[in-house]
């Protein structure tokens, strides 16, 4: 077999260069039919967009997404920050935490039946130690309405703290 000549070497190289190329291509094609939504859903789209055209323009669907949170004491207080910065409410993560291992541990099921309030049948509850009248009054729309919920219950607990101490990072002992 004799030696490749130079012309033979180029067509060879802008070969390859050309099945790269159109591979990436049919690639990008692929991933963004892969994430675009159902026909039903898509916005029209031209037929000879790229693939970034096609995710760009799908792109505020994605941000529209329900923010997921950890079911733990961790994404109870950024889901609780989330609703509280919308509604306005001051508060931090650090207030919200130390707040709530003083009065449960950060158990949501906690209950007070030994204070006063629980001898007038009325017991605190919840991650927040929170009596049910409190809880009616500066319930945080959005949230359940029920006491025990964590994040209804650090919702109304910030709101009823802001109101009475400007912050619940003002609070240092039972509110």
């Amino acid at each position: 077999m004799t030696a490749p000549t130079q012309n033979t070497t180029s067509r060879i190289t802008r070969f390859r260069k050309l099945s790269v190329a159109g591979i990436a291509t049919a690639g990008a094609a692929a991933a963004a039919l892969t994430l675009a939504p159902s026909p039903a859903h898509a916005a029209p789209v031209s037929a000879n967009a790229s693939a970034s055209q096609v995710l760009a323009a799908h792109a505020p669907a994605a941000k529209k997404a329900k923010k997921q949170y950890a079911g733990n004491l961790d994404g109870w207080i950024k889901e609780a920050l989330d609703i509280m910065k919308s509604k306005n409410i001051p508060g931090t993560y650090e207030g919200l935490h130390r707040n709530i291992m003083r009065e449960s541990s950060g158990n949501p099921n906690a209950q007070n039946n030994w204070d006063v309030n629980a001898q007038n049948g009325t017991p605190s509850k919840g991650l927040l130690q929170v009596i049910q009248p409190t809880f009616d009054a500066y319930h945080v729309a959005g949230t359940p309405h029920d006491l025990t919920d964590p994040v209804a219950n650090i919702t109304a607990a910030a709101n009823y703290a802001a109101d009475k101490y400007g912050s619940i990072d003002n609070v240092d002992s039972a509110y």
